[in-house]
């Protein structure tokens, strides 16, 4: 194969489902009663992870394309497994908040990327819920053996949606309300979908609080296309002259979108045409216009709203 640069950007174009929504939609739908239908699921080598995670808990998901049948087998219906994360870090740090309050033993391993990346900032919260958690010098491969939990307060030392996530997951198993504090606001799909699922949560501008929970029921998930895959092509049609592209259907979650924030201020040429609810998320069009941005500087206030998106301010 060989690829030519590209003087100019032009077109329009959808992006695939969003992970960190696919990611979340298969492991709440597995805990879920009856039936949860995903839409639009977004199919990567971690979301497949994902799905042979829950299927090895004994979770029956038929599959039509990007369409999902999620059976739920109930909060506490999981089957004891032994779990390949593959290089999924969204999976292999929720997941554990779940398995914490199953009846059974689960291990869970990983890749040699994902098996290098520390689990003791999920693992140690967890385990001052009463969760019984083994790593291996405080990596994977790890061992869970699920049991009674009790809630916490618990004030994050650094913003990590995926932390705030499994400690929001281990609290609907939790006796009591649990509730996360966090220094800067983190991405919030967990919370959302929480919500839809009917759970008792409460958020806050830098805190989240949810109840220990008896059911939850999805019904059906939209994932809209996913923000971290359209970024490149944001970044590319910015910088490449006269290019003009529009981007349906993305994601469009406030704390998911630092990098139109940061572009505005640089002076890019990118406007939001349409905003709707689909779903639990915000989603639209983007259009992009080629421009010539200047320098900026990133807080660390705003890097968890950008934190995919990093590594594109090199080329801006």
């Amino acid at each position: 194969m060989r690829v030519e640069p590209a003087a100019t950007l032009d077109g329009h174009f959808a992006v695939p489902g969003d992970k960190s929504v696919s990611h979340r939609a298969l492991l709440l739908g597995a805990i879920a009663d009856g039936t949860t239908v995903i839409r639009g699921f977004g199919r990567s080598a971690d979301t497949e992870s994902t799905l042979n995670a829950v299927r090895a808990l004994g979770v029956q998901v038929d599959e039509d394309g990007d369409e999902l049948i999620v059976y739920g087998v109930g909060l506490r219906g999981l089957q004891s497994a032994t779990i390949d994360c593959g290089n999924a870090g969204t999976l292999a740090r929720l997941i554990v908040g779940i398995l914490a309050f199953q009846h059974g033993t689960f291990t869970l391993t990983g890749d040699e990327s994902l098996s290098a990346r520390p689990m003791e900032r999920v693992a140690e919260p967890l385990r001052r819920m009463g969760a019984q958690i083994e790593t291996t010098d405080g990596y994977l491969p790890l061992t869970i053996t699920g049991g009674p939990l009790q809630a916490i307060d618990y004030e994050l030392p650094v913003a990590s949606a995926q932390v705030k996530s499994a400690v929001l997951l281990a609290g609907l198993g939790a006796v009591g309300r649990t509730t996360v504090i966090e220094p800067v606001p983190s991405r919030d799909h967990t919370e959302l979908m929480l919500q839809a699922a009917g759970v008792r949560i409460v958020v806050r501008p830098s805190s989240v609080t949810v109840d220990q929970a008896t059911s939850l029921r999805l019904g059906a998930v939209e994932v809209p296309g996913d923000f971290s895959s359209a970024a490149p092509f944001i970044v590319a049609a910015t910088l490449l002259p006269e290019s003009r592209i529009t981007i349906h259907d993305v994601n469009l979650n406030p704390r998911r979108t630092g990098l139109l924030d940061a572009l505005e201020r640089m002076g890019a040429r990118v406007g939001i045409l349409t905003r709707r609810r689909v779903g639990f998320e915000q989603v639209g069009e983007l259009e992009v216009r080629g421009a010539e941005p200047t320098a900026t500087t990133i807080t660390s206030v705003e890097v968890p709203k950008l934190v995919d998106e990093l590594p594109l301010f090199g080329l801006l």
